[in-house]
């Protein structure tokens, strides 16, 4: 006795669906295959690492802004830490 199994459109584009995605991510992870290809990736890798460069510089000139300087871990002073605010005194 044969047994046909009838499958309709939308079960299979949800079996493509849920197969193409892991044959897309074992494609992607695939090294540079052109010299062209090469090129463009290190041109995105230097492009990365000036964005942090940058990003490094900008964050250090803020903290310089705002008076945070590389200190000691210890300054000698037993005084805690001011807030910047003022201080009330009765």
């Amino acid at each position: 006795m044969t047994r046909e199994i009838l499958i309709s459109r939308r079960t299979v584009l949800s079996l493509i669906g849920v197969a193409l995605p892991a044959t897309i991510l074992a494609v992607s992870k695939a090294e540079a295959q052109t010299p062209g290809m090469e090129r463009r990736e290190e041109r995105r890798e230097d492009r990365q690492e000036r964005r942090e460069d940058r990003r490094d510089d900008r964050e250090e000139r803020r903290e310089e802004r705002r008076g945070v300087v590389d200190q000691p871990a210890t300054t000698g002073s037993t005084a805690p830490p001011s807030t910047g605010a003022p201080e009330i005194v009765e």
